[in-house]
């Protein structure tokens, strides 16, 4: 990840100067009627909800309404492609989850379009770690515990996540691959919050605002945030990457539009996201889900959807996973 955050800020230098540059004639006028921001979850999910709140923030930001079109279907697939099909207009762009898309170019290898190649970066628009959670029913304390455990214990745990190609999956898949053990994964269409807590699975990877509740009551034990440090809002946690040298997984919620996109429109969409996610009332409010407001420059977020892409792949081959 360290090279990801390198080629991210050489990319961001060069973007810098484009930035500066004055807009043409189709940017001065953009945009004059609603910008339709499509999502390929359905209403109600975590992504919509941040979908929403930087809609909101970004129709202040254009003075036009930003409209979410739910298009949910094929793991998010779907609306990918009906972006992709858009004229290349800036009227309509994609809210996308970095993880599922860098995920989807392994785990759907019949698409009939390349992600990298067809989609147009915009804007990164904020980040976030997931945290491992057990149930304290297991004998561990620690996350050298578990990983201990896991070792005298093969196949025996098992590690719940919202579907196959999540975050949480592949976030659990990368701590199996870098830990040496093996957490079987139990897919859930639905929420799989009460049979963890019931201990019917043991393990998840999960989001800090869902499971710090259940930390500070005592029905969950925490014991490692994914990102490379520990996280200021459970700062007594430890990072993995203490117990396994080199693990880190960030999660990105981003802004794309279709290939061809004017420059212009691109530098023009992803100013205003970015003065869109620095008002302190959604900073307050993505921070309170857990989420970090975290600008990039197109050339930037590009750079992060390639190197996300092949991290992905790496860990989906060794894991051997399927789409479902």
């Amino acid at each position: 990840m360290k090279v990801v955050r390198r080629d991210i800020l050489k990319a961001a230098a060069g973007a810098a100067l484009f930035a500066g540059m004055p807009n043409s004639s189709r940017a001065a006028g953009y945009p004059d009627r609603p910008v339709h921001m499509v999502i390929g979850y359905p209403p109600g999910l975590q992504p919509d909800v941040i979908a929403r709140l930087v809609a909101s923030g970004l129709s202040a930001e254009l003075g036009q309404p930003v409209v979410v079109d739910n298009r949910p279907g094929a793991g998010t697939n779907l609306g990918t492609q009906i972006v992709i099909k858009a004229p290349a207009d800036g009227y309509s762009i994609l809210f996308l989850s970095v993880t599922t898309v860098a995920a989807n170019a392994s785990l759907y290898p019949e698409l009939n379009f390349n992600f990298l190649h067809d989609i147009e970066p915009v804007a990164n628009v904020c980040s976030y770690p997931l945290v491992l959670a057990a149930n304290p029913s297991l004998p561990v304390k620690t996350l050298p515990d578990l990983i201990a455990y896991a070792k005298a214990n093969p196949g025996k745990l098992n590690m719940a996540s919202a579907g196959v190609g999540t975050a949480p999956h592949l976030f659990g898949e990368l701590f199996n691959m870098m830990a040496g053990i093996k957490l079987v994964h139990v897919p859930y269409r639905g929420n799989f919050i009460p049979d963890l807590l019931g201990g019917q699975v043991q393990v998840a990877f999960g989001g800090i605002s869902v499971f710090a509740p259940h930390f500070k009551s005592g029905k969950l034990l925490g014991l490692g945030v994914t990102s490379a440090k520990r996280s200021p809002a459970l700062p007594d946690l430890p990072a993995i990457a203490e117990a396994v040298p080199g693990y880190e997984a960030i999660g990105w919620y981003g802004i794309g539009a279709p290939k061809g996109t004017p420059a212009d429109i691109v530098a023009a969409l992803n100013s205003k996201i970015d003065a869109a996610i620095a008002k302190p009332d959604l900073k307050m409010r993505l921070g309170a889900l857990g989420f970090d407001s975290e600008p990039m420059a197109p050339a930037a977020f590009g750079a992060l959807l390639a190197a996300e892409t092949k991290k992905w792949a790496k860990v989906i081959k060794f894991a051997g996973i399927k789409a479902e």
